[in-house]
């Protein structure tokens, strides 16, 4: 009988039979150990997903790895084609170009293979919820409320900090760090809006920005992306996210993302590891230093060129290449690097996020920051792909000029220029500039006061299309309507400022708190026009989300406010109407809004002093035919009526908003 050696369950005839095989197990194992600690080879791709149906079937794959460069990659799909594979300058890149076609949704394999190393990821194609054209963007029929999610409220399961991200504090005695409002938040109060009367939610951005903090100021804002793909995780997740717009969707409210494609956050994976040469503008001042010290502080050198922030030069004809290039080229401030539009990968890379987003998340509208700044080839690219894949969508672009030829050049199909920039809607920054000096001066017969809104709105000859201009009285870069001084006639001048803004024709928007007299200015930080709003926080000793929590003078005022919001709701006159304005006479400005036999007027006493309204000089709108339709109205934000069969004694800063009846 033979004696035999066991190992591993295994028979051995020999001893040395057995430590061979144990040798061969060790070896074995080793080599699995070292597999084991290699990185994989894909260790992240943008976009995370996609979605087949699209007009435009070309898909841009971002994959990033350790040398992930020099892979090979094939898919065992039929309906799948890989149309290219680019190299880019860093060996940590790879863009794989597919053809999307006539591929169905499901799982696609994808196998890259470098040297003997190999990996296969499955990627997700997806259904679409519906078809391009069904998603419709927000309308003047809309008024947008924008609230910054950091200050406005936070939820029940706020965490204290999350794991992986920069050193943060969340800290609400100071102004320029972060006090910790999130999405949640957001939802639990989705009823205040209603109840305003509101129907659109502009959030400032809420993907992830994780900066560290830097000498008591941090990225709150949002206005530093270090991933375009993911919801910062202080705010929440991006299944919150969808969660919150679809409870929204149900309330009858639209929610508007912001995005920003001129800069991104210095904390990219982007920053530290370059995709291309190109991939930044003027990026040359990074090479070789550590611009970070111990605390996190960015310190430029002297190579770096900051934004001048004059935007003029985009359409100046007759602007030097300094100061376009100080424009467009300079970085927005030293810890936002500025992205270079004219490389075409990059671009498709935006595009392709913002397009993602509309169809994950099921938003509503976008809001573009800094538009000028950025290329405008590249962002005239963006629009396009956008208008061809939804249709009846919507986009408003900042563009911070306060005269009406400049910001009615960048409005799509302008006849002001060549170029075509396919952006729908635009800022109306000529409204706001001449509303903060109207409301500090007495309207006199040529310039001052209310004169200066009709000298803005009588351009709107210049704009393609004055209902896709989005106006409003103040917003988180600007100063308070209110301000921070007590003088007379304040709350008088806010109700004028904002019977103006719900009649004119324009896409109105509000700043959170305004219904609830927030006040303040940028002195001595944006932080102080970026306040919490009242109640939205454990432990605030008030709540102004209920009129029990509100103080007589801001519920007086939320009441004014709701009252015309809700009116204006599906109001054809206000959306469809066609528009008449009176140059201000005896301290006295009209506009009115008519469509059909419906007569809307807005009469707006532009002085500290009682006023007459002569209704002779508006007769006009009081008759058809020569004869009378109504000579009495109704005042809709006091309910108040009145008879136009004769003048009408206004007090100082009177403000009405006449329906007749």
């Amino acid at each position: 009988m033979e004696d035999y050696y066991y190992f591993c369950g295994a028979k051995h005839k020999t001893f040395r039979e057995m430590k061979r095989s144990i040798a061969l197990i060790a070896l074995i194992a080793m080599t699995v150990s070292m597999n084991a600690a290699r990185p994989t080879l894909v260790t992240r791709m943008d976009p995370t997903d996609w979605y087949v149906g699209l007009k435009d079937a070309s898909l841009q794959l971002m994959v990033y790895g350790d040398g992930i460069r020099e892979a090979a990659v094939t898919t065992t799909r039929s309906d799948v084609q890989i149309d290219s594979l680019v190299k880019l300058d860093s060996p940590n890149y790879l863009l794989v170009y597919l053809n999307l076609k006539n591929a169905r949704a499901g799982e696609l394999p994808l196998t890259f293979t470098l040297g003997k190393r190999r990996q296969e990821v499955i990627y997700q194609l997806r259904e679409r919820e519906k078809e391009g054209a069904a998603r419709e963007g927000f309308t003047n029929a809309d008024v947008l409320y924008l609230l910054m999610p950091d200050r406005f409220a936070q939820g029940k399961n706020h965490p204290a900090q999350i794991k992986g991200m920069n050193t943060y504090v969340e800290d609400r005695t100071e102004p320029s760090l972060r006090h910790g409002g999130d999405l949640e938040g957001i939802r639990e109060h989705l009823d205040y809006f209603t109840d305003l009367g509101v129907t659109a939610l502009w959030f400032t951005p809420i993907l992830e920005n994780n900066s560290p903090d830097d000498h008591g100021a941090s990225t709150y804002h949002g206005y530093a992306t270090t991933d375009y793909y993911r919801v910062d995780p202080r705010f929440g997740t991006n299944a919150q996210y969808r969660q919150l717009i679809d409870e929204a969707h149900a309330k009858g409210l639209k929610v508007v993302m912001d995005m920003i494609f001129n800069h991104c956050g210095f904390d990219h994976p982007w920053v530290s590891d370059l995709p291309t040469k190109d991939w930044l503008n003027l990026s040359e001042w990074l090479k070789g230093h550590d611009r970070r010290d111990a605390s996190g502080a960015v310190h430029p050198t002297e190579e770096f060129l900051q934004t001048s922030y004059k935007i003029t030069p985009v359409f100046d004809p007759y602007a030097s290449e300094v100061d376009m290039r100080e424009t467009v080229d300079g970085w927005f401030v030293a810890t936002m690097p500025d992205l270079n539009h004219r490389n075409h990968h990059l671009m498709t890379y935006l595009i392709q996020n913002s397009i993602w987003w509309i169809e994950t998340a099921g938003i509503d509208g976008i809001r573009m920051d800094t538009y000028p700044y950025a290329d405008k080839t590249g962002m005239a690219r963006w629009m396009q792909r956008l208008n061809m894949e939804y249709p009846n969508f919507n986009v408003v672009g900042e563009t911070w000029v306060t005269e009406p030829a400049y910001t009615a050049a960048w409005q799509k199909d302008s006849h002001l220029t060549d170029y075509n920039s396919n952006l729908k809607t635009v800022m109306d920054f000529s409204f706001f500039d001449k509303l903060a000096k109207a409301k500090n001066e007495e309207t006199d017969p040529w310039w001052d006061g209310m004169n200066r809104i009709y000298g803005s709105l009588l351009y709107d000859y210049l704009y393609a299309d004055p209902c896709h201009v989005m106006a409003f009285v103040d917003n988180h870069d600007t100063d308070r309507f209110l301000g921070t001084a007590q003088g007379r006639y304040k709350v008088e001048k806010l109700k004028q400022a904002l019977a103006l803004l719900l009649t004119l024709p324009r896409i109105p928007q509000l700043y959170y708190g305004t219904e609830i007299l927030m006040d303040g200015t940028k002195e001595v930080t944006d932080g102080n026009v970026r306040c919490d709003f009242p109640g939205g926080f454990a432990g605030d000793k008030r709540s102004a989300f209920t009129k029990a929590g509100r103080t007589d003078a801001e519920q007086a005022m939320f009441q004014w406010l709701s009252r015309i919001l809700h009116w204006r709701q599906g109001n054809e006159t206000i959306i469809s109407g066609y528009t008449t304005q009176f140059i201000p006479w005896k301290g006295v400005y009209v506009v009115a809004r008519r469509w059909h036999r419906n007569t809307v007027i807005t009469v707006i006493n532009g002085t500290d002093k009682p006023a007459t309204l002569e209704v002779a000089r508006i007769a006009e709108l009081l008759d058809t035919n020569g004869t009378a339709t109504s000579q009495k109205a109704i005042d809709i934000p006091t309910e108040r009526r009145y008879d136009l069969s004769h003048d009408l004694q206004l007090p100082p800063r009177e403000a009405l908003v006449l329906e007749l009846e």
